[in-house]
């Protein structure tokens, strides 16, 4: 698994399922290793605002994790792939490395490929993604099917499946026993102008006008981001490690999802892992309008849909005040991850897509 970290979540939501599906894979008896640049980003950044603390903590809570890290210009891929039978390369990778992988693999064959793309630069960038050279890989896993139908109608790759997120269900659980501190929490990045209008509609303004106790958890917010907070009552808690987040939901009353502006209007029907990780702690979550094409949820059971934000204050009145809606929200969500969304569906899902592109190999219908 070649991803941009596993090691840090700083602004990188990858990590989260990443760590998740391995460690599923591993429970299976597979064998995992994960590859990042020596020199990531995402690893930098945390470094830059934690120190070295969150690094230890890291390989504390997750021991099982073979992460490997390494130099572009040092890799060996016939060493490190020697053996492999399943090969994922993550999208927010160098395009060297995703072309010198799909080299190797036309040359050595013996193991499955697949492009995991979990962004939206398939539409706000795709020039740079044009730069991918995929043609030797079997196909992409996209997390949505819109993303998924990009990659076949502009012939960016020659298959390509739906792969969603999902919740990490060994970490992301309820929490019993810890005392509420407040009444609302989110946990979420600035969004780099994304969503700042969002966040204001949705968030500070029916926060500020229900006057509710509530903390903001994230990275990247500038000095404006930060302001607004405190104009609407809200704590600002900076990073939060992921392996810490059911924790914290546990402490507060209810939470909102306030998608970036690119997968509400460009990628429709793709939620963002915030959705799974939230309803599979079995905390109530009122998000802000997206839509639902691929039926993966049942809105209105599972979350509630504000469509503007006097709704959003409005319905955060109704879960404050009635515990039985909140109840009722938070069961059904929880049940809908269990039964449909965790990173164990997910590894089955991958390993179905590989089991039958041996079996169509092994029939002449679809060339590896």
């Amino acid at each position: 698994m070649f991803y941009h970290s596993a090691i840090s979540d700083w602004n990188h939501g990858n990590a989260h399922m990443l760590r998740g599906v391995a460690r599923e894979l591993q429970e299976l008896g597979h064998k995992v290793r994960i590859y990042e640049p020596r020199d990531a980003w995402s690893v930098a950044q945390l470094r830059a605002d934690r120190g070295e603390e969150p690094i230890r903590r890291f390989h504390e809570t997750f021991p099982h994790l073979d992460v490997r890290r390494y130099t572009l210009d040092e890799l060996d891929l016939d060493r490190e792939l020697d053996g492999a039978g399943v090969v994922l390369v993550h999208e927010w990778n160098d395009p060297e490395l995703v072309r010198r992988i799909g080299e190797h693999r036309a040359r050595v064959r013996g193991y499955r490929l697949f492009f995991h793309d979990t962004h939206h630069r398939a539409v706000t960038a795709p020039e740079a993604m044009a730069r991918y050279d995929l043609r030797n890989y079997d196909g992409v896993l996209a997390f949505g099917a819109v993303l998924r139908d990009i990659y076949l109608e502009r012939g960016w790759a020659a298959h390509a499946w739906t792969w969603h997120e999902a919740a990490d269900t060994r970490l992301f659980r309820p929490v019993e026993g810890i005392s509420r501190e407040g009444d609302l929490v989110w946990v979420g990045n600035w969004g780099d102008e994304e969503r700042t209008a969002e966040l204001r509609e949705f968030l500070f303004e029916p926060v500020a006008e229900l006057g509710l106790r509530g903390r903001v958890y994230g990275v990247r917010y500038p000095e404006e981001g930060r302001r607004a907070l405190e104009g609407a009552g809200l704590e600002y808690g900076g990073w939060l490690p992921n392996y810490e987040v059911p924790s914290v939901f546990a402490r507060y009353r209810c939470t909102v999802h306030i998608p970036r502006r690119p997968y509400v209007e460009r990628l429709p029907g793709i939620p963002t892992i915030r959705v799974f990780e939230a309803l599979a702690c079995g905390i109530p979550l009122i998000t802000a309008p997206w839509e639902d094409r691929e039926g993966l949820f049942t809105p209105g059971r599972d979350f509630l849909v504000a469509r503007d934000g006097a709704e959003m204050k409005r319905l955060l009145g109704e879960v404050l005040e009635d515990d039985r809606l909140a109840r009722e929200l938070a069961a059904h969500g929880l049940e809908t991850i269990r039964r449909r969304h965790t990173c164990a569906h997910r590894v089955q899902e991958l390993l179905t897509i590989v089991a039958e592109l041996d079996s169509a190999e092994k029939e002449g219908v679809l060339a590896s």
